[in-house]
């Protein structure tokens, strides 16, 4: 499938100050096309000369902006701002509902009012969404079937979507992603077990694992991640299908994540072991064949390259990297 967006759009991207917002902002730029990074705060890095004219901030928040004003004009948003991870949204699923859900129906309302009714391009959750799985690796046809309060929003948002698209015809998509690791990512967050296993090896701080560390995850490097993403938004619009598994394909173990690390740093790392949480199911790993097929796109970097690349980013301070 060819790309579709003409280099004159404006995609405003909603949280696109934070991890993955600014890797698909520069990819975008880059296409000719000009971003508008939706954030509460502007974005703390520097991006490249050669696209730092079509790239420009506004302050959001989700709960407080004028949506209309807001998406006036855009072709298309990305929904990248969501304020909970699983273990926060495990603790308050209310407010989990309260923070993500019901401002993203506000949103979709606005975008069902608009004059110009912009393609909406939502980031769902494939290591949750599907919960324990019935097969391996699992397509986009598989129930969902979430454990944690996390991947319920996340299904609640996607099921949504289908409400609006079928009923009132708006363009939504959804990319379903899995765990996206890379230069920049939020540690404090307490997301990403391949940065923050990397970033703790590297300050000499023993890795925390959850359970014998044979859970098993599928890990993305955030350039992968981010033309994966440019790919939905770009695709064309057909009556065909709007929901991708964005994810490597290939399974890690938590072990096998340190196992990578030893053999990439040449030292053995200190690792403490925890209880296993309930809501770790024990392999998630998603089948990107239909991203292939239909949007032409695929994962470009092993794991062990991956890795390689975000050792080499972190020595040099760098909070971008995508592959040209």
């Amino acid at each position: 499938m060819s790309e579709d967006c003409s280099s004159n759009g404006c995609h405003l991207i909603l949280g696109g100050c934070g991890f993955i917002g600014r890797h698909v902002a520069l990819k975008l730029a880059r296409l000719g096309h000009s971003v508008i990074l939706a954030d509460r705060s502007a974005p703390k890095c520097d991006f490249p000369d050669d696209v730092r004219a079509r790239i420009t901030w506004t302050r959001f928040d989700m709960a407080e902006t004028d949506l209309e004003s807001l998406i006036a004009g855009a072709t298309a948003i990305h929904h990248y701002a969501w304020s909970t991870i699983p273990v926060t949204a495990n603790a308050d699923p209310s407010g989990d509902l309260t923070a993500n859900v019901v401002p993203t129906l506000a949103l979709l309302e606005a975008i069902k009012r608009s004059a110009n009714r912009p393609r909406f391009i939502f980031v769902s959750s494939g290591g949750t969404v599907y919960g324990k799985l019935r097969h391996v690796p699992v397509d986009e046809d598989h129930p969902l079937a979430p454990l944690t309060a996390y991947g319920a929003s996340k299904a609640a948002v996607e099921l949504y979507l289908n409400h609006y698209r079928a009923v009132h015809g708006l363009d939504c998509r959804v990319a379903r992603l899995a765990n996206p690791y890379g230069a920049g990512q939020d540690l404090a967050r307490g997301q990403g077990a391949a940065t923050t296993f990397l970033h703790r090896a590297l300050t000499g701080r023993s890795i925390d694992i959850w359970g014998d560390g044979e859970v098993v995850r599928d890990y993305i490097h955030i350039s992968d991640a981010a033309a994966g993403l440019v790919a939905i938004a770009c695709a064309p619009r057909t009556d065909g299908p709007w929901i991708f598994n964005i994810a490597s394909g290939q399974g890690v173990s938590l072990n096998g994540i340190v196992a990578v690390l030893e053999a990439r740093i040449g030292r053995t790392l200190e690792v403490r072991r925890e209880a296993g949480r309930p809501f770790d199911v024990p392999i998630s790993v998603l089948d990107v064949t239909l991203a292939r097929t239909v949007l032409g796109w695929s994962p470009r970097l092993s794991f062990q390259e991956g890795m390689a690349r975000t050792l080499q980013d972190l020595e040099q301070g760098a909070v971008i990297s995508v592959l040209d």
